[in-house]
């Protein structure tokens, strides 16, 4: 039975959905019921992939023929670097390649190959790869001053300003070195300032590989299984919901009230791995108010939203009262260092670093030397400048719109099951929803079922991935793709015309 106020929220949310219906639509903004039915019934279809046939084709007169030079350099470097490479963007099938240039909308590996970049660092270079404006701006800083003094720079306070008289919900901003950092602070802040102790998250979300925020992430209700390393005990006051499920977040937050209260409520706003599961705004003015209900904090995660879908965040966009926001990628214009946190006063007041004078409040341990460079922070604060003056995610997002229609007409085309959507300049393009599947403790025989099936779903993933790449397109595991504000229409629809080169050769496994 669903609780009163749980049903007040939905007739509220629902009203909140027609009103907002118009403007969502200007950067594509998918009906999330429409989505998810679809992708509900792509994972009980059978698996439709690239033909073995044409992948043995790729692999033997693509990779092994043009791509010798990233497959000798890989070899070499498994010696040294645990598998070869650093990070999990780079491991792809049937090896990484070895990137030497990114500029604009396209990347170069180490043969020379050319490809159209979809992968943009994972999200951050919204201007597009190494944007000249920016670059020259770092190299009068390096002719000056240096990457990094372990002193203040003006910069700092440049790009605090800039994103806190940009974004709504943010008065005071601390520059960190990652994404990952920058959500460890935030749920250390939480429970400075609300003095509750458990942490509520999306089911299916990832807020970096910390030992807490490790739990329940890729798989909604996966709980410690994907969290290899982490004793359990570290989730002793972490919890996770089921995406989109206001119910199912309202009875937890009742559960913990009796166990010493959540400190916050912590979501990506477009839905978990950059909107994989898609949520929508009505679903977020529910949390926002049980929220406010049960006197939690609200922690928007947008690593890969802020300044990507709106220069405004989602909490602008969406117009959601966040308290605390999570910040990476473009923040550091795609240079390292690309981590912060922001927030209202009253919270932000637990991260202030130095001696104080003022509130008499305990701080939060938060760290890091190689924070707030200067090298991250002019970067950051050009490129975040540039993007609002270009209207970047703006012209970004309409590049999304014609990548995503072009692909929903290949998919209609070729008669395939795939789904494809887009949030603003954040596309997908679903062939076997990997990320949709969920799991059930009531049913715990399920577990190794899902997790199996996930499994082999990924290696098709892999394999779409690597057709995708042999046609010039790389793309984040074969189904996420970022545009940016250095593609036209035209390399837009030439794009199109490689995708289809790969979807015509797919097949029912």
């Amino acid at each position: 039975m669903v609780p009163s106020f749980v049903q007040e929220l939905y007739n509220i949310t629902q009203l909140i959905e027609l009103s907002e219906e118009a403007n969502l639509m200007r950067i594509n903004y998918p009906s999330t019921r429409v989505i998810n039915k679809q992708l509900d019934e792509l994972i009980q279809l059978p698996i439709y992939s690239i033909s073995p046939e044409a992948l043995r084709d790729y692999e033997e007169n693509y990779f092994e023929k043009r791509c010798q030079g990233s497959k000798t350099l890989i070899e070499q470097a498994k010696e040294r670097i645990p598998g070869g490479v650093q990070h999990n963007l780079a491991f792809n099938h049937p090896f990484p390649l070895v990137i030497t240039k990114a500029a604009g909308h396209e990347l170069t590996d180490i043969d020379g190959n050319v490809y159209f970049d979809f992968l943009q660092a994972g999200g951050p270079t919204v201007l597009g790869s190494n944007p000249p404006e920016v670059r020259e701006e770092v190299i009068k800083l390096l002719q000056d001053c240096g990457p990094s003094t372990g002193l203040f720079h003006e910069y700092e306070y440049k790009l605090a300003d800039l994103i806190a008289s940009r974004i709504p919900t943010v008065d005071q901003f601390r520059m960190l070195g990652s994404g990952t950092e920058a959500c460890m602070a935030a749920i250390r802040v939480a429970r400075l300032a609300t003095k509750k102790k458990h942490i509520l998250k999306m089911g299916g979300a990832y807020h970096g590989w910390s030992d807490q925020l490790a739990y329940g992430i890729r798989v909604p209700g996966s709980k410690f299984t994907q969290a290899h390393g982490v004793p359990w005990t570290m989730f002793r006051y972490v919890d996770e919901f089921r995406p989109g499920d206001l119910a199912d977040l309202e009875r937890k937050l009742r559960l913990k009230k009796l166990h010493g209260g959540t400190a916050a409520v912590m979501i990506e706003p477009i839905g978990p791995e950059s909107g994989t599961w898609p949520i929508d705004q009505a679903f977020l003015k529910g949390v926002e108010k049980l929220c406010r209900r049960y006197g939690a904090l609200l922690i928007f995660d947008e690593v890969v939203t802020a300044f990507r879908i709106s220069d405004r965040g989602a909490s602008g966009l969406f117009g959601i009262d966040t308290d605390l926001t999570v910040f990476g990628k473009v923040i550091a214009g795609g240079y390292p260092g690309a981590g912060g946190l922001g927030g209202k006063k009253e919270y932000l007041k637990y991260l202030a670093a130095g001696i104080q004078n003022g509130d008499k409040v305990h701080k939060a341990l938060i760290g890091g030397t190689m924070a707030a460079t200067p090298i991250s922070c002019v970067a950051g604060y050009h490129t975040i400048k540039r993007i609002i003056e270009t209207g970047a995610c703006e012209y970004a997002g309409k590049m999304g719109n014609r990548l995503t229609d072009g692909l929903k007409a290949l998919v209609q085309k070729y008669d395939l099951p795939f789904v494809a959507w887009n949030e603003g300049s954040v596309c997908h393009l679903e062939t076997v929803g990997t990320m949709h599947f969920s799991i059930n403790w009531s049913k715990p025989w399920t577990i190794p079922g899902i997790l199996k099936e996930t499994s082999i779903r990924k290696k098709e993933m892999e394999y779409m991935g690597a057709a995708y790449t042999a046609e010039g397109l790389i793309t984040l595991a074969g189904s996420r793709l970022y545009t940016s504000a250095a593609y036209t229409p035209e390399l837009i629809d030439e794009a199109l015309t490689r995708f289809e080169r790969v979807l015509q050769k797919v097949v029912k496994k």
